[in-house]
């Protein structure tokens, strides 16, 4: 089949690689037009886009899918289904009845749970022991269409939200094309969504701001779950202060208090409290927790707020 691929992030390339490894033909890929990063601030272009140009295919990246010059190049490429990994925008009724065999989005969760742009990190910040992925068909609801395939993947203890979607993607890529392959050979088949329905909103930064009020064991979720993205946060002597995942303790503290030991730094929570990993203060690079200590020196009774 001919396919014209959807997605922008890192964890759209390993579908793109499974399809050009696979017997269909990407003809191109749609993605999010270049961002600005850096401290230069320059254009950059998506991880998907960038591993597109590599392999010498087309790259579409119009502002938003509906206005009539990306349609019109969308009928020109005449795609037999459009794969979506992540893409970042809604897809108009007009492009999603362009291709024959429609659009199919691999999403990282079990649907009807964690609709939305933030699965994988709801699912580690709810503790949820099980997670996965579907491959359903694209409507212009969220994330409600009919499932041809899904897989379980379960939540390690020490997860955090990147280290979960790293497998997913992998594991999501390979289930991609078989549901291609079985759209091509007419064995495919959409089960509706039945279920709990969820919503997994994207994650703000300020909701990305620890609360030391909760219990060490949401506290160690919370920060997995923003981890790498947003980022999990606090703040010390009034700036902010990044937070790599953290390790539940059973010391008891007040919320928020910072006490140092000789080969740890640990923070009280609502209940119980935890280690801290590597950290960043403001204006630093990601340092070991004791290092930090060493060099702010903490006083007695000094907490994060």
């Amino acid at each position: 089949m001919r396919l014209v691929l959807a997605g922008t992030p890192d964890v759209a390339v390993p579908a793109l690689d499974a399809l050009l490894a696979s017997r269909h033909d990407v003809v191109a890929v749609l993605t999010r037009p270049d961002a600005v990063a850096g401290r230069g601030r320059k254009p950059v272009a998506s991880p998907l886009a960038q591993r597109a140009r590599e392999a010498g295919l087309p790259v579409l990246q119009p502002v938003r899918p509906r206005g009539e010059e990306f349609l019109a190049q969308l009928r020109d490429l005449e795609p037999d289904a459009c794969p979506v990994v992540a893409y970042g925008a809604l897809v108009p009724r007009e492009a999603l009845d362009v291709p024959r065999f429609g659009w199919l989005n691999l999403h990282f969760s079990l649907l009807p749970a964690w609709r939305g742009a933030a699965p994988v990190q709801r699912a580690v910040m709810h503790g949820d022991d099980v997670t996965g992925a579907c491959v359903f068909a694209l409507e212009e609801g969220l994330d409600t269409g009919p499932v041809y395939a899904r897989f379980t993947e379960p939540v390690g203890p020490r997860d955090s939200a990147g280290d979960l979607l790293g497998r997913l993607a992998v594991t999501g890529a390979r289930t991609l094309v078989d549901v291609l392959d079985a759209l091509e050979d007419g064995t495919a088949a959409a089960v509706p969504q039945t279920g709990d329905v969820s919503l997994a909103p994207k994650i703000t930064v300020e909701e990305a701001r620890v609360d030391w009020t909760r219990t060490a064991a949401e506290v160690d979720r919370h920060v997995r779950g923003c981890t790498p993205e947003p980022g999990s946060w606090t703040t010390f002597r009034g700036e902010r202060f990044k937070l790599a995942p953290v390790t539940p303790t059973d010391e008891d503290l007040p919320a928020g208090r910072i006490v140092v030991e000789r080969k740890r730094v640990l923070v009280g929570t609502g209940a119980g409290s935890v280690e801290l990993g590597p950290v960043q203060p403001a204006g630093k690079k990601l340092m070991g927790a004791t290092d930090w200590a060493r060099g702010t020196r903490p006083q007695p009774g000094e907490e994060f707020a």
